[in-house]
């Protein structure tokens, strides 16, 4: 039984890809960064630029073309990416610090 239990319990660790545990890496140092502080979900926008500044960069817009699909509007800071539906925050995204490390990359423009 005890065997069966390991056999089981190495084919199922065995199976789990290495990217979900490099992708924990980058949940862990934005955790642990000292004065990681980001846009919480349902700040306007004049409320995360009077805070965290002016963006490095506003992207276009994207959707808005019929009324059930909203606004989606991206700015970029150094080390997030910030999404706002019309002008609410609905996500924030880190982006990862160098090639060595798997997460998120910058923002296609």
């Amino acid at each position: 039984m005890l065997r069966l239990a390991t056999a089981l319990l190495f084919a199922i660790l065995a199976g789990i890809p290495q990217s979900a545990v490099a992708d924990k890496l980058l949940i862990e140092r934005i955790g642990n960064e000292s004065g990681m502080n980001l846009p919480t979900r349902g700040m306007s926008m004049a409320q995360v630029e009077r805070k965290f500044g002016a963006p490095a960069s506003r992207m276009e817009p994207r959707g808005g073309q019929k009324r059930q699909w909203p606004t989606i509007n991206r700015w970029t800071y150094p080390n997030f990416v910030v999404y706002f539906e019309k002008d609410k925050v609905i996500d924030v995204v880190a982006i990862r610090a160098g090639n060595e490390e798997i997460g998120p990359k910058a923002p296609i423009r």
